[in-house]
């Protein structure tokens, strides 16, 4: 049975006769030593991608690093089996806890919109403004679902679900409200701010894995000339001005936030801050 905490004493042990810091271990797989002390302390595991990398480092093999223990080759075949099922039980773990609060989920959801048609029905006699809290349920629950039951790997699955099915709400809602600037206005801003929420995520995908602090920090530069888009469509409608005192005093704050990030990841990564 793989123990997350016998794994980490296990690369401490292994760590300390490299005679390597958490830091220094750290630097060398381009992460915070952060996450390399929740290894240690049984917090977490070492992400699949970064384990051969962190096996060849520490000088053992994927299989002793799941093991928690330097193994002889004469268990290193039955450990290698015991290893394989544990992560295969942890995994299936995982997804009975996410298929439960999944169903939890979509039951609360499905009473929601029951209450909304009941009362609709009892207070009308027809459906009306029920409508709207309907279609705006069953849109979050598309959007939801996905990183619900799959975890960090739904929230792909849930953006292109926003993706699709965000311009259609608008539609929609623009109709039962009767509110044509729901839809004109609301489309523009949505379809812009899925590009903004595309562009973060492929940030992440290419940097976020080892540095997250960098990532972190162009996020908060990029979100710099994606207020400015908004402030334009809003100035279309409304006739403001596109900047004023407060969007000055949010750039200089989105700077100083980036800036903050990337002092931070460079001192992190020499070993200065903990």
């Amino acid at each position: 049975m793989m123990k997350q905490t016998e794994i980490g004493e296990f690369i401490a042990k292994c760590r300390k006769e490299k005679k390597l810091t958490q830091a220094q271990l750290a630097e060398k797989l381009n992460i915070t030593d952060r996450a390399v002390s929740k290894w240690e302390t049984g917090k977490s595991m070492p992400d699949s991608s970064i384990m051969l990398e962190l096996c060849e480092i520490l000088g053992i093999t994927v299989n002793e690093l799941l093991s928690g223990e330097k193994i002889d080759m004469e268990s290193y075949e039955k450990k290698a089996d015991e290893n394989l099922v544990a992560l295969k039980r942890k995994d299936e773990n995982n997804m009975t806890k996410n298929v439960i609060i999944s169903i939890l989920f979509s039951v609360a959801l499905l009473i929601g919109i029951m209450v909304c048609l009941i009362c609709n029905l009892a207070i009308s006699g027809d459906l009306t403004w029920s409508l709207i809290p309907v279609s705006s349920i069953v849109l979050a629950w598309v959007i939801s679902f996905p990183s619900i039951i799959l975890g960090k790997r739904g929230i792909i699955v849930s953006l292109i679900s926003l993706s699709v099915f965000i311009v259609p709400y608008l539609f929609l809602l623009s109709n039962l409200v009767k509110v044509e600037e729901v839809f004109s206005v609301g489309a523009e801003m949505a379809v812009a701010s899925i590009v903004f929420l595309w562009i973060i995520v492929a940030v992440f995908r290419r940097i976020g894995e080892t540095r997250k602090l960098v990532a972190l920090g162009i996020s908060f530069l990029l979100a710099i000339p994606f207020m400015f888009v908004i402030n334009v469509m809003v100035s279309k409608i409304t006739a403001e001005p596109i900047l004023d005192v407060w969007d000055m005093l949010t750039v200089f704050i989105l700077l100083i936030s980036a800036f903050v990030s990337f002092i931070y990841d460079y001192a992190k990564k020499k070993g200065l801050m903990k």
